[in-house]
């Protein structure tokens, strides 16, 4: 299994779960270092406020289960939303 690989399905289900335009959503897992990885998230147009939510609670939610995610496979996750 490729690092990161839990993160980035995780990310995945749970964006595109929120999302009008699910086809639109791309994750990428960048590697930072041995242990640490970023998710880099993008999404249709109109879809990004629905993402971040108000205040970023969604975002914070969303960066929370990546963590999550990352802790079962060892390493430290974290999430970037991207226009």
């Amino acid at each position: 299994m490729a690092t990161g690989e839990i993160v980035e399905r995780v990310v995945m289900y749970v964006v595109r779960s929120i999302v009008d335009e699910p086809d639109a959503v791309e994750v990428s897992i960048i590697e930072q270092g041995p242990n640490e990885v970023v998710a880099e998230v993008r999404t249709a147009k109109g879809d990004m406020g629905r993402v971040i939510g108000r205040r970023g609670r969604v975002a914070k939610a969303i960066r929370a289960a990546a963590a999550a995610a990352g802790e079962e496979e060892g390493i430290n996750a974290g999430v970037e939303f991207l226009d």
